[in-house]
């Protein structure tokens, strides 16, 4: 039950991580390599501020959007002057530099020994200490993640994300301001992916810079890739998808000499064919 509580977790931290994603990158067309990178720092902030500050959870977490915000901000002003093929190169080399100063700032941070001894989350006096009480935290923050952005994608502002996605020149041409509109979604979804690097921090209790490579940046655009671009829903059961799949096929029974390897390639298979079979990812409207 624990072990099923564990993935469940994970599950909607991954849901969180792609939602928050999707807004930039599958409403607005901006391919980001990055999004580990804020990830990190919100998890690092939160680490940080509550075991050197001893500074509660209902501060550090928006503390922790904040400081991820204002990254962002700054990171889009200077990327979101290239397009295409040099965003996404962009955004790599700022993935790179935030690992970086993760795995090198010995005095901050403590490099690739971690920061461990993190202190579970408490809200107005209540601990969330059990499995089961952080599963009902994850989904909350979820759920609520999944609404704002179903009504902010379907509002005038996601409507401009969308039109430029589709033709920047036109929607330019209409008055609409492209690169404020692109700034704005850049620096909300980081924002957005700071929260669940808050909880996944204070559920591990411990991180290092492993946790945030390019490697998971790129598993987290494959969640958005195969859920759909653009689709909220398909985010969700591509997040399920993904994250219970690899669980899934350690109870498949193989010889003990060829178990790790057909794993992988079993699972790539599947990834295969689920990108050829919904090319377009989860079409799930609701």
């Amino acid at each position: 039950m624990e072990y099923l509580l564990h993935l469940l977790i994970l599950v909607g931290i991954y849901v969180m991580l792609s939602l928050s994603l999707n807004l930039s990158a599958g409403f607005g067309g901006m391919i980001s390599l990055a999004h580990a990178g804020f990830y990190g720092v919100g998890a690092y902030t939160s680490a940080l501020l509550t075991i050197d500050f001893k500074l509660p959870f209902l501060l550090t977490l928006p503390t922790a959007m904040l400081l991820s915000g204002l990254l962002a901000l700054i990171v889009s002003a200077i990327a979101l002057r290239t397009i295409d093929d040099y965003f996404i190169i962009c955004t790599l080399g700022i993935q790179v530099v935030i690992f970086s100063l993760m795995n090198n700032l010995m005095s901050l941070t403590r490099g690739p020994l971690g920061i461990p001894g993190i202190p579970s989350i408490q809200i107005f006096g209540i601990r969330i200490e059990n499995k089961l009480s952080f599963l009902f935290l994850t989904f909350s923050f979820a759920a609520l993640l999944f609404f704002f952005l179903k009504k902010l994608t379907g509002s005038s502002f996601g409507r401009t994300l969308r039109a430029l996605s589709e033709d920047e020149i036109f929607t330019q041409s209409l008055g609409k301001n492209v690169y404020l509109t692109k700034v704005i979604a850049f620096t909300i979804g980081a924002m957005i992916a700071a929260i669940p690097g808050v909880l996944y921090a204070h559920y591990i209790s411990y991180i290092d810079p492993t946790s945030f490579t390019v490697d998971e940046s790129i598993f987290i655009l494959s969640i958005v890739i195969i859920g759909g671009m653009g689709n909220l829903w398909g985010n969700v059961i591509a997040s399920i998808f993904l994250v219970l799949l690899p669980e899934i096929l350690r109870f498949v029974g193989m010889p003990n000499s060829i178990a790790a390897n057909m794993r992988q390639i079993i699972y790539g298979g599947i990834l295969i064919f689920m990108m050829f079979r919904y090319s377009k990812g989860f079409n799930i409207s609701a």
